[in-house]
């Protein structure tokens, strides 16, 4: 079976390249961030015609999360039980659409987009971490109440967690950056500690180093690009990958997200 993840920043400026991407990859269920649609601006029609079923979440022109699946689209759910609204001094929080979670085949996958920070004294950097924590929360009691549980944490993390997940480490640190200050690799590197223990399952098996490059100054063809689009798989799910791949060919050309999709194929 394989598993895709795929930030495409707009479903509806990428219908035709995800379309025809899934005919030629054939993959078994798609995990999309940044739809960047309501749920009845979505087109539904174009992973019905090809055979999947979807669901997805969005309830404005920003954000977006949905899962698309040939194998099974069983007990959607929106939002993480533990998600935190967001609203800015003086605002009422309100809830963002930045996860689904459905079980397809066995394996129970939730489609996440995690927060940007956007500053590092900015409001949202503080949602960032706190949204990231009560991931964690949850994801522990998932795994403590079935250890074996086939659990994938997939999308775009917006966290570089290495300084050779990014193109200039020194660049990102002189201008205070966000992506790879402590604060937030210490949110993400939790996932991979104990008790969690969360799998990296792409990069050990690939040698491209970035899954994003920003459309602004020439970045991708000089491949200035940033790996902040992982699939964390729980320790039982993790040992059944046998391979996994970041599709580089598909942020060429005309069109492309400044994303590309992350795929596993699990046995």
């Amino acid at each position: 079976m394989k598993i895709a993840t795929w930030n495409v920043n707009s479903i509806r400026a990428r219908a035709d390249r995800i379309e025809d991407w899934l005919d030629k990859t054939e993959v078994d269920v798609l995990a999309l961030q940044e739809t960047k649609a309501t749920d009845e601006t979505f087109p539904y029609e174009i992973f019905e015609y090809s055979g999947y079923e979807v669901a997805h979440f969005g309830i404005s022109q920003w954000n977006g999360v949905a899962i698309a699946s040939r194998v099974g689209l069983e007990d959607v759910e929106r939002t993480f039980p533990s998600q935190p609204p967001f609203g800015k001094p003086g605002e009422e929080p309100v809830q963002e659409a930045r996860a689904i979670g459905a079980t397809c085949n066995g394996v129970r996958v939730w489609s996440l987009y995690v927060p940007n920070g956007r500053g590092i004294e900015d409001p949202h950097m503080s949602y960032k971490l706190d949204w990231l924590s009560a991931l964690h929360k949850d994801t522990s009691g998932w795994l403590k109440a079935d250890p074996g549980a086939q659990l994938a944490l997939v999308g775009d993390w917006n966290i570089a967690p290495l300084d050779q997940d990014v193109w200039d480490i020194d660049f990102f640190r002189e201008n205070q950056m966000t992506h790879v200050t402590a604060p937030e690799r210490a949110a993400f590197n939790a996932f991979l500690e104990e008790p969690l223990n969360l799998v990296d399952a792409v990069r050990p098996l690939t040698d491209e180093p970035y899954t994003y490059w920003d459309y602004t100054k020439g970045r991708f063809s000089k491949n200035e690009g940033m790996r902040i689009d992982f699939q964390l798989l729980s320790p039982a799910l993790a040992q059944r990958v046998v391979a996994a791949q970041i599709d580089r060919e598909e942020r060429e050309g005309a069109g492309a997200s400044d994303h590309t999709p992350v795929i596993i194929e699990i046995a």
